[in-house]
């Protein structure tokens, strides 16, 4: 498990942004058995452990009145850098088990996709339900099975953790494979001469009633 080394903070509201400009991200820690906490954390820090552990895995934040697990609970970012400006951790019970959406990684190569067809990825994450003992970074999915074109993985052709309930159903596409259909382009009608010419004979005629 992951740690994360937090602060108590006083600065709250718009005094919290000149954290950011100190190296030190604003978050908040909460429960259901657990008071809010206001706290900071060094930004760099914070980056590197979300790099390693992502988003769905159990932190432990130390530097409290005792150590706390936590999930990541939500992450707002810069629209324009995309850097992370505040967090919010979710404290949970020990041996409790929580609910995340856990990313998929897709992995092998798919006969079908080297011979040209594409590869659709249906599902991109999918909700779990696990203690924070078992629940995994990332769920793999293998793409070599795709050999043809309408080939599919569904969820029950992964392969979960131990301790681990998907709460999709099992038919649920994952990923598939589809021809690549190539739109010819309409050929393009030659312009009717006749009709232009009228048309043009036409304000000849105006111009000339109008001198």
């Amino acid at each position: 498990m992951h740690t994360l080394a937090v602060s108590v903070r006083t600065e709250l509201g718009k005094r919290a942004k000149r954290l950011l400009s100190a190296g030190q991200m604003p978050a908040v820690v909460y429960g259901p058995k657990e008071d809010t906490i206001s706290v900071s954390v060094p930004l760099a820090i914070f980056e590197k452990t979300l790099k390693v552990a992502g988003e769905s895995s159990v932190l432990e934040l130390t530097g409290l009145n005792k150590p706390l697990q936590v999930l990541i609970h939500d992450i707002d970012r810069d629209p324009v850098t995309n850097i992370p400006r505040h967090a919010d951790f979710y404290a949970i019970e020990k041996g409790a088990k929580v609910e995340v959406a856990v990313p998929l990684e897709f992995i092998g190569e798919s006969a079908a996709v080297k011979a040209g067809a594409n590869l659709v990825k249906v599902i991109h994450e999918l909700e779990v339900e696990a203690d924070a003992a078992h629940l995994p970074q990332h769920i793999e999915v293998d793409i070599s099975s795709l050999a043809e074109i309408g080939s599919q993985i569904h969820v029950r052709d992964l392969s979960i953790p131990s301790g681990v309930t998907v709460k999709a159903e099992p038919e649920d596409v994952v990923a598939l494979i589809q021809e690549v259909k190539i739109e010819e382009e309409a050929p393009s009608e030659a312009p009717d001469m006749a009709s232009i010419e009228v048309e043009k004979k036409g304000k000849d005629e105006e111009e000339a009633a109008a001198e």
